[in-house]
């Protein structure tokens, strides 16, 4: 629930996932789709810009307000990936991005296959940028960031999905896209500031960690009025067994 305090912030400056990878993971002719742990509505509105009727579900009131003001048309609940409150059998595809990795997958799988239909899709999307691509590599992010969070390396993998024994899906498939993004260093500064290690870290702790990463940027951009920021979607899809044979 610490993503609410900067929902503005969040919706601003995280990045779209590339249209090519929110087309692999729709099935052919989805008419109806949910968004489980949707925040403010970033997947939401790709998937309404392909799928006629799609459902946001989101647990905290202060982003499904930003996801509401900033999604015309799409339909938005309160709820999360282990309680969908929808009925049984009545969507053609449940998807899931970044929050993924916050659902607990042995309540909220079985609760996904609850709603989808026979031969629905399950997919999730991580969006994010390319820790192991070029100048991102080489400023190793992720490893400064674990000091303001000394626990973060125990959390499951957050580009993993854990199906647990016996869950209802088949056809398992991944694969990967790759784009760039233009960014001010500033807003790149601001976007990694919306990370929950950021945002739940002491005011002290969130300073200096921003200061340090704003002098390796300029640093090495010294001249730079943007900068071109290596990213990835990472994608996993699986269709839903049929409840019959």
């Amino acid at each position: 629930m610490s993503f609410g305090a900067i929902a503005d912030d969040y919706d601003r400056l995280r990045p779209r996932a590339p249209t090519e990878a929110v087309d692999w993971l729709l099935p052919d002719d989805c008419r109806s789709a949910v968004d489980v742990g949707a925040g403010t509505g970033l997947l939401s509105r790709a998937l309404a810009d392909r799928v006629a009727q799609v459902t946001a579900v989101e647990p905290d009131p202060r982003m499904r307000a930003v996801l509401r003001a900033r999604s015309p048309g799409v339909r938005v609940l309160a709820g999360t990936g282990e309680a969908i409150p929808l009925p049984d059998a009545s969507v053609d595809g449940v998807f899931a991005s970044s929050a993924w990795h916050w659902m607990e997958p042995d309540r909220a799988v079985p609760e996904i296959a609850r709603v989808l239909r026979d031969g629905g899709r399950f997919g999730v999307i991580w969006t994010s940028r390319d820790r192991e691509s070029g100048w991102l590599h080489d400023l190793d992010l992720a490893r400064a960031a674990s000091a303001v969070d000394p626990a973060a390396g125990s959390r499951r993998g957050h580009h993993e999905v854990e199906l647990p024994e016996g869950a209802a899906f088949t056809e398992i498939e991944t694969r990967s896209f790759a784009f760039g993004r233009a960014m001010t260093l500033d807003d790149f500064v601001d976007m990694y500031a919306t990370t929950s290690r950021l945002i739940t870290a002491s005011p002290r702790d969130r300073a200096t960690e921003l200061a340090r990463l704003r002098a390796a940027l300029r640093e090495r951009f010294p001249d730079s009025a943007q900068i071109d920021v290596p990213m990835r979607s990472r994608c996993w899809r699986a269709d839903r067994v049929r409840r019959y044979p």
